[in-house]
C-alpha cells in the first residue's frame, strides 16, 4: 500500500527471504509536511492569541505539554507491544505514569482553551489545530519508530549475511 518491501536473501537460507517494510518517500514527505503544517497553524494562532500573555504562555506550555507526551506514548505503546512479543517484563507503573501524563497534559490544554476569555471562532481554531498537531505527531512518531525498527533489520541481516561470508572463507582457506 504505502510502503517499499526490501528484501534481503539470507546466505543460509535462500528460499526464505527477509522482507523488511519501509514507507515510501511520499508517505514520509506527507508525514513530514502534515507535522510541519500543523506546527505553523498552532504556532499561528498562538502567536496571535488576543488577551493576556499569561493565557498566550499557558497555552503555549499545554500545546509542548501535549506534544512531548505525545511522543513519550507512542514509544511506550511500542515498547508494550514488543515486550509482549518479546516476553519482556515492563517497568512497573510506566503504563500509568505515560498514560497518566498524557491525560493531564491533554485535560489541562482543553480546559485552559475552553477557559478563557477569547471569541469563540477563535477557540475552534486553536482546538482545531491543537487536535490536528497531536494526531499528525503521533503519526511521525509511528512513522521515525518504523524506519529505526527496519534500519536495524537490515544491519542485523547485513552483519549476519557479512559473518556468514566471512565463515564460508575461513572454511574455504582451512579446506585448501
Amino acid at each position: 500500500m504505502f510502503n517499499n518491501l526490501t528484501r534481503f536473501h539470507m546466505a543460509s537460507s535462500p528460499r526464505s527471504p527477509l522482507i523488511v517494510m519501509r514507507d515510501t518517500r511520499a508517505w514520509q514527505l506527507q508525514v513530514w509536511v502534515s507535522f510541519g503544517l500543523a506546527v505553523f497553524l498552532c504556532a499561528t494562532g498562538l502567536a496571535y492569541l488576543p488577551g493576556q500573555a499569561l493565557d498566550r504562555a499557558f497555552m503555549v506550555m499545554g500545546y509542548v505539554f501535549c506534544l512531548s507526551t505525545v511522543f513519550v506514548l507512542s514509544k511506550a505503546v511500542r515498547d508494550t507491544q514488543k515486550a509482549s512479543l518479546t516476553g519482556e517484563a515492563e517497568t512497573p507503573m510506566w503504563r500509568l505514569v505515560v498514560w497518566g501524563g498524557f491525560a493531564v497534559a491533554m485535560g489541562l490544554t482543553l480546559w485552559g482553551l475552553l477557559r478563557m476569555q477569547i471569541d469563540q471562532t477563535y477557540k475552534a481554531y486553536l482546538g482545531v489545530s491543537w487536535l490536528y498537531l497531536v494526531t499528525s505527531a503521533f503519526t511521525l512518531a509511528k512513522t521515525l519508530r518504523d524506519r529505526h525498527e527496519a534500519d536495524l533489520s537490515e544491519a542485523h541481516v547485513a552483519g549476519r549475511q557479512q559473518a556468514l561470508a566471512e565463515r564460508s572463507v575461513a572454511a574455504a582457506q582451512a579446506v585448501a
